[in-house]
């Protein structure tokens, strides 16, 4: 992989493409603190393969993107509160801000519309982007993500709990633990990876970039933005909604209340799919995704 760098939204993003430059467009959001190489390749050259031209970016403070605010941390626990309370938070940026980097990405690239896909966070923000710009969207697939509705169920109480406890250590080996356990309690229970297989994806993402500074701010941006009920009323982009049954971390209902706000969603419940991208799912994922595209 060669990233490629590009000034989006006042941003330097990182990005990389597959397939030929003359295909439609299929742009990929990555979730919450994740880095795009989170697409995996075979996933990304199997789009390429159906008439793609697939383009991945690190959203803005993660990956080899822009680090784009200072300070400290946000204090989550207070965010929390803030944003039960429906108070004002004060934060670098929101999920709007990360839907325009996405557009200007698409400006900067000189594309005028794209077919758009994005997996949790990366679905929010796939979403407003369907919502805030339509003609640029020509399609939206929603993957394991939500409307953001209050009343959905939330994430499970041991998984909330545990990426509560992040390691206060800099040390890598507490790292990958850590790392470990987290997506063991979110992965697929019906696909987990041999131990092998897991920690040769973390290293490789730790390798590449480690700033959890990122991935609070990309929390807090989820927390200062609002639920996306009305936006997702007014989405006429074509909508795939695909979910697992066994999500810990966003319940199927995120998804299934997703695609019930959408007129005329399809909804794709998976037996056995928990918050990843499990290896055996993706010539389902290239499957579902392209011709969903082709419909268009």
């Amino acid at each position: 992989m060669s990233e490629r760098y590009i000034r989006a939204n006042g941003v330097e993003l990182a990005y990389d493409e597959f397939g030929v430059a003359s295909d439609p467009v299929i742009l990929l959001i990555m979730g919450l603190g994740t880095q795009m190489i989170a697409w995996p390749e075979d996933f990304c050259n199997g789009l390429a393969a159906r008439g793609f031209r697939v383009i991945r970016f690190d959203n803005r403070d993660i990956g080899l993107s822009e680090k784009v605010a200072a300070g400290r941390l946000p204090h989550m626990l207070k965010l929390a509160a803030f944003s039960r309370l429906n108070l004002p938070l004060d934060v670098p940026y929101t999920l709007h801000d990360m839907a325009q980097d996405a557009i200007g990405l698409l400006d900067a690239l000189d594309i005028e519309s794209a077919h758009i896909v994005g997996a949790s966070m990366g679905g929010m923000i796939a979403q407003l982007m369907a919502g805030h710009y339509p003609f640029r969207v020509l399609s939206l697939t929603s993957i394991m993500s939500s409307s953001g509705r209050r009343s959905l169920p939330g994430v499970k109480r041991n998984v909330a709990l545990h990426m509560l406890r992040r390691p206060v250590s800099a040390d890598p080996g507490v790292l990958e633990e850590h790392a470990m356990r987290t997506w063991r309690l979110i992965g697929s229970p019906a696909y987990q990876p041999s131990d092998a297989a897991l920690r040769e994806k973390i290293s490789r993402s730790a390798q590449r970039s480690h700033y959890p500074i990122g991935h609070a701010r990309h929390m807090a941006a989820i927390m200062a933005s609002g639920d996306r009920v009305n936006v997702l009323k007014k989405v006429v982009a074509p909508t795939l909604v695909i979910h697992g049954k066994d999500d810990p971390l966003v319940p199927v209902a995120g998804g299934i209340d997703t695609a019930r706000l959408v007129r005329g969603a399809r909804l794709e419940l998976i037996d056995g799919m928990g918050h990843d991208l499990p290896t055996p799912l993706l010539p389902r994922f290239v499957d579902l995704i392209s011709e969903h595209a082709l419909q268009r």
